[in-house]
């Protein structure tokens, strides 16, 4: 194929060139002046760009597909037309369901999209005394997946506490096989770096690290992890950066403050844009193409903001094939009619058109490269993911009951004794806070709700059976209701918020029908519900129809007074027992930073 007319995006000098471009076989082979010239009259296809821009296909090298809460195929359908062209996937969410099982199966997978992986480093994302799990992913997991030529990456590492602690302060060495365990002692995350590393000794550790600064900071870098994804500020950008960490930017970390940072210190060699979690319903709006424009709108150079979703990531991540129009790069492209607004009229992969205009391509359009890239497959073919009966059958819970919902009453109970979940009502943090409220008893029974309190649970869904872990919250209903879900980073069991017991039970009771979803119940009536059969945590329904029913779900949430920027995600996170401050699993209430579980009343 010759692309005539094309400003050519030059991701090495960040300009556009008034180019042609040849590809051959899904490969780009010369980029320069009257290349026409030069080729046979016929059998040559042409494409003219008439103008457009024409940029490398974007690269999103930290996300998880789970997290948009479905299949593989159904996410390669949503996000080509947006321009992504290559993720590399972090499935630690269907890891904590089903262990490698569900790793090797969301591997088997074949798309257009190119998708690679990082080995999940922290499955549980603590250890089994703090979270229960249906899979665990150990050293010699690690070993195993790592020899799987798709993995370029360990996943992001979360326990830093485990990782930095004082009884293995000493650095492993970042480079060379078999690196010993520290000092000589031992801990699981430190032993899974290390087979990491025996195995591909110099791959990237991606990292986890909100609210690390100064020395603990060093230490977490020290160790061999030298990239971070979660929400920054101004004073965590020049730090990490100072300190050789590359910064991975999603949504909620794009603000004017950080993106002034970003320009005025000419940091894009040290960043890179990612999507992390995208929501089904938000999914149908765009992808990494809506960071490229957002960034843009607050002040970054669209060449810059480019290059952040094409060049950088694809050099950290080892993908040195892709992510610029040059000799020998793989044929990954997007045609833009607009810098500013990011416009996409087309995008290609490996020469063949896979959208028009935001759209999936129905056909190929002219200009396509006639021969397909050997093993792609055409991309309106629908693809279904294969997987085992009991994926669809992983809820092991007994229906529960209101009583299961009532908080116990120890011997001395004092009214200021209760511990609880403070949810911060930052439109973007997923932290919490430890506070402390009153309630009084009557009739032997702790009078939670008279307090204008909500109650969280959290009940176990591995088959166990063990009675639900209970916590109070400050946060309001509006309405006599309830929320359950068993999407519930990152253990995934049933989680539950409300501020009426048979509520709480009818809701929990229709996600273990459902094998897996979300539910909001008022006033005794299921409101809104969406399923989620496959781990209890993925749809293999078509994109479409989650969609619609993940907005439903949201909407309710929002309507019964859980009103959040990111209401599903947000209520997600309160069991995420490595975001701060207390969050609750099915062995209690968590304290974070400590690592250990706190009573119901107040240690």
């Amino acid at each position: 194929m010759l692309i005539r007319g094309a400003r050519v995006f030059n991701v090495y000098r960040r300009i556009f060139e008034e180019k042609e471009v040849l590809l051959r076989g899904g490969i780009f082979r010369d980029i320069g002046e009257n290349i026409g010239e030069k080729l046979p009259a016929e059998g040559e296809e042409e494409l003219d760009a008439g103008g457009l821009y024409l940029i490398p296909g974007l690269v999103d090298i930290h996300m998880h597909i789970e997290s948009s809460m479905t299949i593989p195929g159904e996410f390669s359908r949503a996000v080509l037309p947006a321009g992504t062209c290559t993720v590399v996937a972090d499935p630690h969410e269907i890891a904590n369901v089903f262990g490698i099982e569900g790793i090797r199966r969301f591997m088997e997978a074949r798309t257009p999209l190119d998708i690679f992986y990082g080995i999940p480093s922290s499955v549980p994302s603590t250890n089994p005394s703090l979270e229960t799990t249906g899979g665990s992913i150990g050293p010699e997991e690690i070993a195993a997946l790592a020899k799987d030529p798709r993995i370029l990456c360990l996943g992001e590492i979360m326990n830093a506490k485990e990782l930095c602690s004082e009884l293995c302060s000493e650095p492993s060495p970042v480079s060379g096989p078999g690196s010993p365990a520290p000092g000589g002692r031992k801990n699981r995350t430190r032993e899974i770096l290390a087979a990491f590393r025996r195995e591909r000794p110099f791959f990237p550790l991606e990292g986890h690290c909100p609210h690390l600064r100064g020395s603990e900071l060093s230490a977490f870098i020290a160790a061999g992890v030298w990239s971070d994804h979660t929400l920054q500020d101004p004073e965590s950008i020049l730090e990490k950066v100072s300190k050789g960490m590359f910064l991975e930017i999603q949504r909620k970390s794009l603000t004017p403050e950080n993106v002034k940072t970003m320009v005025e210190n000419r940091l894009f060699e040290h960043l890179a844009l990612v999507t992390d979690d995208v929501m089904p319903d938000e999914l149908e709006e765009g992808h990494l193409n809506l960071l490229v424009k957002r960034a843009v709108e607050l002040g970054m150079r669209p060449e810059d903001a480019i290059c952040c979703a094409t060049y950088t990531p694809s050099r950290h991540i080892g993908l040195r094939d892709r992510g610029a129009i040059a000799p020998g790069r793989i044929g990954d492209f997007v045609l833009l009619r607009d810098l500013g607004s990011f416009e996409i009229a087309g995008v290609y992969k490996g020469g063949m058109a896979v959208g028009k205009d935001g759209e999936p391509a129905t056909e190929r359009r002219p200009g396509a490269a006639p021969d397909k890239p050997e093993g792609r497959k055409n991309p309106e073919n629908r693809e279904k993911t294969s997987f085992p009966p009991h994926f669809y059958t992983s809820i092991r819970r007994a229906p529960l009951e209101a009583a299961d919902f009532t908080p116990p009453l120890p011997q001395g109970f004092r009214e200021d004794s209760i511990n609880c979940v403070s949810i911060i009502p930052s439109p973007h943090s997923t932290a919490t806070r430890r506070g402390r409220v009153n309630c009084r008893v009557s009739s032997g029974k702790l009078r939670w709700q008279e307090a204008g309190l909500s109650l969280l649970a959290v009940a176990e869904r591995y088959g166990k059976g063990e009675p639900p872990a209970l916590a109070l919250t400050e946060w309001p209903l509006l309405k006599k209701g309830a929320i359950a879900s068993s999407w519930a980073h990152d253990h995934h069991n049933l989680l539950i918020l409300g501020n009426n017991e048979a509520d709480m039970a009818l809701a929990a009771n229709r996600i273990i029908a459902l094998q897996g979803g979300l539910a909001v119940a008022v006033e005794g009536r299921v409101t809104a519900e969406a399923r989620l059969r496959v781990g209890g945590i993925v749809s293999d329904d078509p994109l479409p129809l989650l969609a619609s029913q993940i907005r439903r779900v949201r909407e309710a949430m929002i309507d019964l007074g859980y009103n959040r920027e990111n209401a599903i995600m947000s209520f997600g996170t309160l069991s995420l027992l490595v975001s701060p401050e207390l969050k609750i699993s099915d062995q209690g209430i968590v304290d974070v930073k400590n690592q250990r579980i706190l009573g119901f009343y107040e240690e």
